[in-house]
């Protein structure tokens, strides 16, 4: 299947002025407009943000996948498991409950350190509310670990998505500075490009 429509979700105080974001959509405005992008900006509330997506594809096809950074990744996997969509995960958060409840209070935007958020104690309770049991079919998936991640575990990434499409990078970093290396990968994985 070749995706009509892509949804891009990004991490934990980021936005669609992420790199990766802006990559994959200048990527599809030079090669493929005919595929409908959407990269919203995802409120702090994981509940909020979920609702937000869920009204956003309500009207879209089953021609569609997703794609997530991190958190994003996290909520990418419970979009592909609740719409049936193909995944691709970049450093995908596995246990966001446990690994943002260190965050919790005041925080700044990556991409504009003057603009603030609170991430609030519920918020942890939302996003274990979130966290999809199991992966049903990991072929649907394909994720992009690296083992230089900072933030993460490559090791419970990579066995969270056993059986998916892995692509275990040696080093790299959280937030994928190699990403150009990756794009054909991803896009061949969801059959954009050849």
């Amino acid at each position: 299947m070749t995706p009509t429509h892509l949804l891009y979700l990004h991490g934990f105080r980021s936005s669609p002025k992420s790199f990766k974001a802006r990559r994959v959509a200048a990527w599809l405005a030079a090669h493929r407009p005919d595929v409908h992008w959407w990269c919203p900006q995802l409120p702090a509330s994981p509940r909020a943000a979920m609702a937000l997506v869920r009204d956003g594809v309500r009207d879209w096809p089953a021609t569609a996948a997703v794609l997530g950074s991190s958190l994003g990744g996290f909520y990418a996997t419970a979009v592909a498991e609740a719409w049936g969509w193909p995944a691709v995960l970049l450093n995908p958060a596995v246990d966001p409950a446990r690994d943002l409840a260190a965050y919790i209070g005041e925080q700044s935007a990556f991409h504009d350190p003057a603009e603030h958020f609170v991430f609030r104690p519920e918020y942890v309770d939302e996003l274990r509310a979130l966290t999809p049991p199991a992966i049903t079919r990991p072929e649907r998936y394909c994720a992009v670990i690296a083992k230089g991640d900072e933030l993460l575990d490559w090791r419970e990434m990579s066995a969270r998505y056993a059986g998916a499409s892995i692509r275990l990078l040696e080093g790299s970093d959280h937030a994928l500075s190699d990403f150009d290396d990756h794009l054909p990968s991803i896009l061949r994985f969801l059959n954009l490009c050849d």
